[in-house]
C-alpha cells in the first residue's frame, strides 16, 4: 500500500495556480537531501527517487499549503516522528471548511478522501518513471 512522504510545493504557475507534488511511496523508512536540515527553511527536495512509488499533482488557485519543506522552526524528520504536518491549508485558504492537513504516512485512500471532500483531484504522472534504473 502507498503512503504519504512528502509534499513539494512547486510555487505557482504562469496563471497563479498553486503547485504541489504529492508523493507516495510503499516504505516507511525513506530519505531525501537535507531532510535533518535545522530549520528546513526550504532546503530540502524530494525522497530520493528509488523511494518514490507514484507522484499525484494538485493544481488549484484556491488551496494555498504551508509545507514543512519551508519551515522556520522545524526539519523534516520532525514531520516522520508526527510532531508536526507535511503539510496544512492555511487559514486564509480553508475558510469556514474544515483545514486539510496531511501527515507523513497518511495512505493514498487518506490523501485522496481528504481531497475529494473539497472536490479536489489529484493527477497521477506515469508510475514507470519512478522505476529504478537498476536490475
Amino acid at each position: 500500500m502507498n503512503h504519504l512522504i512528502f509534499v513539494n510545493g512547486l510555487g505557482p504557475n504562469y496563471k497563479g495556480d498553486n503547485i504541489y507534488e504529492f508523493i507516495f511511496s510503499d516504505e516507511f523508512s525513506v530519505w531525501g537531501e537535507h531532510w535533518d536540515a535545522k530549520p528546513s527553511h526550504g532546503y530540502p527536495g524530494p525522497p530520493e527517487i528509488v523511494y518514490i512509488k507514484k507522484v499525484g499533482v494538485l493544481r488549484n488557485t484556491d488551496i494555498t499549503l504551508e509545507l514543512i519543506q519551508n519551515s522556520d522552526l522545524f526539519v523534516v524528520t520532525d514531520a516522520m516522528e508526527d510532531i508536526i504536518a507535511l503539510g496544512w491549508e492555511t487559514d486564509d485558504s480553508c475558510g469556514n471548511e474544515k483545514r486539510l492537513v496531511f501527515r507523513f504516512g497518511d495512505s493514498e485512500k487518506t490523501v485522496l478522501d481528504k481531497l475529494y471532500e473539497r472536490d479536489l483531484i489529484l493527477y497521477f504522472e506515469n508510475q514507470n518513471a519512478y522505476e529504478s534504473s537498476e536490475s
